[in-house]
């Protein structure tokens, strides 16, 4: 529940009053129940970690033996303070040495390699950060158990009682009272609730409790970041029996226990860790499931800030193709008998992970020149690519053994999805190859439609074709030196009255260069000719708008006449080039339609002169952190792409880590620190009709956040120039440039697929054009025969294959994965490693071994095949 601020001075002032009447005894409570304290530290070398921390909390555990601390301390720093002070790490490594619940001294709530915020990056990632975190937390502590996660930033994500509880833990929280900044989680429940993820799964967590309000006067605390007697008596009166506080310290405080030896606030009060407070204090078997959802996950930094931007497009990209690179790697691991690159592939997450870390995310201007978070997250990310692209320059050139064929290249398509795909693919040219006709043939020798590129924003020149390539496997065409022609239904045309007129198959589009190029029309084909702009709407379909705050107020794209180009016209694609301005500075719109291709495809650069302020204005010299009112909440005063749709009664649908949720929200707008809404965009949002008969996504190249309402229309944020958190002031020093897509589509976004054409978008179809063309023109090493599983990740460990599968948009029946080849056996793991169960082999007549798998919607399954060896033709 959110209340507005003089909504939430009444709840305060209703809570002191409370405390008055406690203690003038009008209310009998003899302060004979126990509060507890969960206190510790949070940083690492990459945070803030100073050198001598590690003897400090030394010291201070032996100093104050009734207190007990609570860490999240980045893994890497164990390695550096063992290495700088030996002596004071083996006598921490004494004290941590101890991992019953009920005496130890020392947990680690947060193993997780970086301390991501987790809600900002794709499920594979999270399965990483705490893979790689354990890992390394285990290595320099041996006796290390995770029973509990905790966070002192708003690290949380709907989906993870299921990751968590197949790494083991069995508790969570999703309080984080000292440190809101960025945001906090929904208030409800008392004592314990069992927090329930979208599969179904089930972890008893220390909610931030209904009665836990956010702290007046403050933009970072709620009320449980101290032991006051107000919050105790407050959670007591609510029937909480055992209350808990928490701080979690920054390293480097040098206070040690937070609240003294408890003399400080309410008494009597036990510092614990959380192990010990789920297992030995709180109560058992709590009552109360809550459906948790990406919406209680309260949370917003400087969406649209180009540094901010710069960060979430430079960490997506790593993730796709390194998640795509280790799938490539074990279907030229199994069908060549190369080496599986486990040790470079583990190089590659480690500074992928780290430019996952929150500081990257909330504070990514601090630190030294050319040494900021930002740049960090250069390096990181460019130190990933670099590793991902040459393993998969290696991987598609492994397959290649035939002989050459005059007057012929060989174009290879690998597909690191579980799907079989038909999509359109752009290869280059090779230079020898330029400036010929040119014809694909396909393995029957069958000329295919293609279309040659030699003028476009492309560099060199490209032949563009439609490919079918199976499932975790690849196909291979034949290049050659021919003249053909293929008829086309792609056409681009100029009207009349000067509007562009361009279609395909499945779409006709007009732009209207009188009005900034926006789209003026949008029919679908074969959705009974449906027309998906809102041409009611003030508002344009593609338009720029946003508050330029020195410059007039509101401007928008459609105040300038735009001028359009096809750059690109055939038998296979149309592409056109819109070029406009804004409030003075050019923008360029790219859309791309493909033969066959469900999605539309856009981009836009915008070369800003100088560093115009956008969004809501904040005066000199009046920001403070006190104030809940930030400029940066505003987005209706952002720059933003518009989409006005022509959808009666509109719902909004949403992805995040291994989930998809339908919106509670009435609309995404707030501008108060405690009013924060999730109207954050991962991947995609959908927003559909009332019966969801039609609907259209908006896909993203980066998570930022978006916009609608039932008077607003659909927008992604784009660009935000003015004061952000602390005070900072978030420029524009560069071109804006970001890609994105739409889809229509009829029905509900499961029905359609829309998972499935996200998964499409972020790990694209690989080719490379070789000499030679491989033995085998087509494999498909893995199959999934049924509708809705994503498989998410492939790896491989010696001789064993793992696999793991996310039903997206599937139901929980049984559905059979195949692989091409033979194993010994198969198990489903769990992420920890340990055996969850058998699976039963069956051998099919086409010689592929498959296994029978179900797992509810949103679920995720591990699968190991062992002694896997895919078959040999």
């Amino acid at each position: 529940m959110h209340l507005s601020l003089t909504k939430f001075r009444l709840a305060f002032i209703k809570i002191v009053l409370f405390s008055l009447l406690l203690a003038c005894g009008i209310i009998n409570n003899a302060r004979c129940q126990t509060a507890y304290f969960i206190d510790g530290y949070h940083g690492g070398i990459w945070g803030h970690y100073p050198d001598w921390n590690t003897r400090f909390m030394a010291d201070q555990l032996e100093k104050h033996p009734d207190w007990k601390i609570n860490l999240e301390i980045e893994p890497e720093t164990w390695a550096d303070t063992k290495g700088k002070d030996s002596s004071a790490f083996n006598d921490f490594k004494k004290l941590f040495a101890d991992q019953s619940a009920a005496t130890e001294r020392i947990e680690c709530i947060n193993p997780d390699y970086a301390q991501s915020y987790l809600f900002d990056v794709e499920g594979e990632s999270i399965i990483s950060q705490f893979y790689y975190g354990i890992k390394m937390v285990r290595h320099n502590f041996p006796t290390a158990v995770f029973p509990a996660y905790s966070s002192e930033e708003p690290c949380f994500t709907s989906a993870l009682p299921q990751i968590l509880t197949s790494y083991g833990f069995k508790y969570a929280s999703l309080k984080n009272p000292n440190t809101c900044w960025g945001g906090y989680t929904t208030a409800h429940g008392g004592e314990l609730v069992n927090w329930v993820g979208p599969d179904g799964t089930k972890i008893i967590t220390s909610p931030r409790y209904a009665v836990e309000a956010l702290q007046p006067g403050s933009t970072w605390q709620t009320i449980a970041w101290g032991n006051s007697p107000v919050y105790i008596e407050t959670c007591l009166a609510a029937g909480i029996k055992h209350p808990v506080a928490m701080t979690i310290q920054d390293a480097g405080w040098k206070k040690g226990p937070v609240m003294g030896d408890g003399t400080e606030g309410y008494k009597p009060m036990v510092y614990t860790t959380w192990g010990n407070y789920f297992e030995n204090i709180a109560i058992k078997n709590p009552t109360d499931d809550w459906k948790f959802t990406q919406e209680d996950v309260l949370v917003s930094l400087v969406w649209g800030s180009q540094i901010l931007q710069k960060i979430g497009q430079e960490v997506r990209h790593s993730e796709n193709s390194l998640i795509s690179a280790e799938k490539l790697a074990v279907i030229t691991k199994s069908y060549k008998g190369v080496v599986y690159p486990q040790s470079d592939f583990e190089v590659a997450w480690r500074p992928l992970l780290l430019s996952q870390h929150h500081d990257c995310w909330i504070v990514p201007y601090n630190g030294k020149s050319g040494d900021t978070w930002a740049d960090k997250v250069v390096t990181w990310t460019g130190t990933t690519n670099r590793i991902v692209d040459s393993l998969t320059k290696a991987d598609v050139l492994s397959l290649v053994n035939g002989k050459p064929i005059r007057g012929s290249k060989f174009i290879t398509v690998y597909n690191t999805l579980g799907i079989s795909r038909n999509e359109p693919v752009a290869v280059e040219i090779p230079l020898d190859f330029q400036n010929k006709d040119l014809v694909i043939l396909n393995a029957d020798g069958r000329s295919i439609p293609s279309q040659i590129i030699r003028d476009s924003s492309s560099a060199k020149p490209q032949i563009v074709f439609n490919t079918e390539v199976p499932s975790m496997g690849y196909n291979t065409y034949q290049l050659k030196v021919q003249n053909t022609r293929h008829a086309s239904s792609i056409s681009a045309n100029i009207l009349k009255n000067g509007d562009y007129k361009i279609e395909n198959d499945l779409y006709t589009i007009i732009l209207d260069p009188k009005k900034g190029g926006t789209i003026k029309s949008l029919i679908v084909k074969n959705l009974n000719n449906k027309q998906f702009v809102d041409q009611t709407n003030p508002r344009s379909f593609n338009e720029l708008r946003g508050n330029f705050y020195n410059d007039g107020g509101f401007h928008s794209s459609t105040e300038n006449t735009a001028s359009i180009s096809i750059v690109e016209s055939g038998s296979q694609r149309v592409k056109v080039q819109i070029k406009g301005t804004i409030d003075g500075s050019p923008f360029t719109q790219w859309l791309t339609l493909s033969q066959g291709q469900r999605r539309i495809d856009m981009q836009v650069k915008i070369d800003w002169k100088g560093n115009p302020g956008i969004g809501e204005y904040t005066p000199p010299g009046t920001f403070k952190a006190t104030n809940p009112n930030k400029a940066f909440y505003n987005d209706k005063e952002k720059l933003l792409l518009l989409f006005p749709l022509n959808l009666q009664t509109q719902k909004v649908y949403k992805n995040a880590p291994f989930d998809v949720l339908q919106s509670r929200l009435k609309n995404t707008f707030f501008t108060s620190w405690d009013s924060i809404k999730n109207n954050i965009i991962l991947n995609w949002v959908d927003v559909t009709d009332k019966n969801d008969s039609y609907g259209i996504a908006l896909l993203t190249d980066h998570t930022t956040n978006y916009a609608h309402g039932e008077d607003f229309p659909l927008g992604l944020t784009l660009a935000y120039s003015g004061v952000g958190l602390w005070g900072r002031d978030y420029k524009i020093t560069g071109p804006t440039d970001v890609y994105y897509a739409i889809i229509p589509h009829a029905g509900k976004w499961d029905k359609s697929g829309i998972w499935t054409e996200g998964t499409k978008w972020n790990e694209p179809l690989i080719t490379t054009v070789t000499n030679e063309m491989p033995t085998i023109r087509q494999k498909s090493l893995i199959k999934v025969q049924g509708k809705g599983l994503d498989v998410t990740a492939m790896n491989a460990n010696g001789n064993d294959i793992i696999i793991r599968a996310f039903n997206a948009e599937g139901d929980d029946s049984p559905q059979k994965i195949s692989f091409d080849g033979n194993a010994v056996k198969a198990e489903l793991i769990e992420l920890n490693g340990d055996k969850k169960q058998d699976l039963k082999l069956e051998k099919g007549i086409d010689g592929k071994t498959s296994v029978m798998v179900s797992m509810p919607r949103f679920g995720i399954r591990t699968i190991k095949l062992f002694d896997a060896v895919a078959a040999k033709y």
